[in-house]
């Protein structure tokens, strides 16, 4: 699962650097990914301490938030300034569609 989710945070930043027409190589994504891929790495850390189902919606959500502040406040400290609000929007659905949404789906199958 921690897998997925890695992956799916490489692909939110593959798109979003895409959508602006940015550099795809390697390097420049690991550049976009990295703060949220350490606020995933957080919430995986919180999520395995309070020894929380991996694949509930409320662990999706944990970790939809840590990755998406985390990530977001590493971004800020990086060029010294607040990421621009339309960018914390985008980021916050596209990251909360992927790490909930899965986990959403497979709740419903479960049922």
């Amino acid at each position: 699962m921690i897998v997925l989710d890695a992956v799916l945070v490489v692909v939110f930043s593959t798109f979003g650097r895409g959508a602006h027409s940015e550099g795809l190589g390697v390097a420049q994504v690991w550049g976009t990914a990295w703060p949220f891929l350490v606020g995933l790495a957080v919430g995986w850390l919180v999520l395995l301490a309070g020894r929380r189902e991996p694949s509930s919606i409320g662990s999706g959500v944990l970790l939809w938030l840590a990755t998406l502040v985390v990530g977001m406040v590493i971004r800020g400290l990086g060029d010294g300034r607040v990421p621009h609000w339309s960018f914390m929007i985008v980021a916050g659905v596209v990251t909360g569609v992927f790490l909930v949404g899965w986990r959403a789906v497979l709740a419903r199958r479960r049922r």
